[in-house]
């Protein structure tokens, strides 16, 4: 018999203690509604949520995400719509300057004004000192696209972050910090 990584139980590519069931093994068996809960807190798509749900049971993370993924892309326009409208701007770090939070609003603002939808950017694995850097600088490089090429580059951003939200949740079997 193989020897088994090390690891912390539950997280992604790590086996658990035989007998415990992991975070995917737990979202596998929940009840349908209580699955769709889930992933609504990953992404606000209803539509989304229910074609995650309605494929499980899954046989690992990657299966999951490749149908989050998948279910993303398929997304008609009036949802992605929807799911973008859900969505905040990344915190600022906590001694960030007023006058960093005035730029990140007037940002936005503009944005929201030429693409009708809050401004959604993927910002996992970022220092929290390099967050506000990035977003201001993917809103005003942004601001450039015309409406169709954002709207493709805003899916993308969405799926990014459902993807990182759906990894987080089911490896630390709780739910994402970050909304």
């Amino acid at each position: 018999m193989p020897e088994q990584s090390r690891g912390t139980p539950g997280a992604p590519g790590v086996p658990d203690a035989p007998g415990t069931p992991s975070a995917l093994d737990h979202f596998n068996a929940a009840a349908t509604e209580d699955a769709e809960r889930t992933l609504l807190a990953c992404l606000h798509s209803h539509r989304w949520a229910v074609r995650v749900a309605a494929h499980r049971p899954y046989p690992d993370l990657e299966a999951l995400l490749a149908a989050a993924d998948e279910a993303t892309y398929d997304l008609p326009r009036t949802d992605r719509a929807d799911a973008l409208v859900a969505e905040a701007l990344p915190d600022l770090p906590a001694d960030a300057y007023s006058a960093a939070h005035t730029a990140l609003n007037a940002a936005n603002a503009a944005y929201e004004s030429r693409f009708g939808h809050p401004f959604v950017i993927c910002v996992d694995g970022l220092k929290p000192d390099e967050v506000l850097d990035r977003v201001l600088e993917g809103i005003r490089s942004r601001l450039a696209n015309d409406p169709e090429e954002e709207r493709l580059v805003a899916a993308e951003e969405l799926r990014r972050l459902a993807r990182g939200r759906l990894t987080a949740l089911l490896a630390h079997d709780g739910p994402p910090t970050d909304r």
